[in-house]
């Protein structure tokens, strides 16, 4: 997983949900190869968007209260968050420029 803060079935809720700022949230697992292909763009993104978009990954083996919440059902799934409400999501492994799409898109 991304060496990124980890939001847990113990935390979401105020890391996330109660968050002032928008939310990329990664979902994925330690054994998921196209997660591990995917973190190093989510962490680049998480430096190109700091101060503006909060950055943070969920491991699916660890916080499946979460997972099943959102009915994560592929790894990686990343799901962004406004307002405490999920507003867009993507699965499968993307571009940063796609990826920059969506978050655009968000921030807008």
């Amino acid at each position: 997983m991304a060496n990124l803060p980890a939001f847990t079935d113990d935390n979401f809720e105020s890391e996330v949900k109660q968050s002032d700022m928008p939310v990329l949230v990664d979902f994925g697992a330690e054994w998921c190869g196209p997660c591990r292909a995917l973190a190093p763009i989510v962490e680049g993104l998480a430096a190109d968007y700091d101060g503006r978009l909060k950055v943070g990954t969920v491991d699916i083996d660890k916080a499946q209260g979460v997972a099943r919440d959102f009915q994560i059902m592929s790894v990686p799934t990343i799901i962004f968050f406004k307002g405490g409400e999920a507003v867009d999501k993507i699965t499968g492994l993307q571009s940063k420029a796609k990826l920059q799409q969506h978050i655009d898109k968000v921030l807008a």
